[in-house]
């Protein structure tokens, strides 16, 4: 993920895979080991960081079932060295920024996502 192409089409392929609300197809992009950190993670599970795809599974179904409308908006994505970033809006006006380091095939092994305030 080190050239704009690679990184602008995962992100692409993820902000589609998020509206979509297909668990699945969003999950696809993660290795099973991910480490995934986020403020709303510690308001529903009690911790800021999310070990595994199991777990994973888990928070993400509960959020999606609750917020029915969630949709994102690409604003920009920063490319580097085995990582990316994505800038984002959501469907409620907040951005956010979600960074991903990948492992060596291609999936995601750490994210994190960062929200100004709303």
């Amino acid at each position: 993920m080190t050239t704009t192409g690679p990184a602008e089409a995962f992100a692409r392929e993820w902000l589609e895979a998020w509206n979509s609300h297909d668990l699945e197809r969003i999950l696809a992009h993660y290795a099973e080991d991910v480490e995934f950190l986020s403020p709303f993670a510690r308001q529903r599970v009690g911790s800021g960081r999310i070990r595994g795809k199991a777990a994973l599974r888990a928070y993400w179904a509960a959020a999606l079932a609750s917020q029915p409308n969630l949709a994102f908006e690409l604003l920009c994505v920063y490319a580097g060295h085995d990582a990316l970033a994505i800038r984002y809006r959501n469907h409620r006006g907040q951005e956010a920024t979600e960074a991903f380091e990948f492992g060596g095939d291609g999936l995601v092994i750490r994210s994190s996502a960062c929200y100004a305030p709303a």
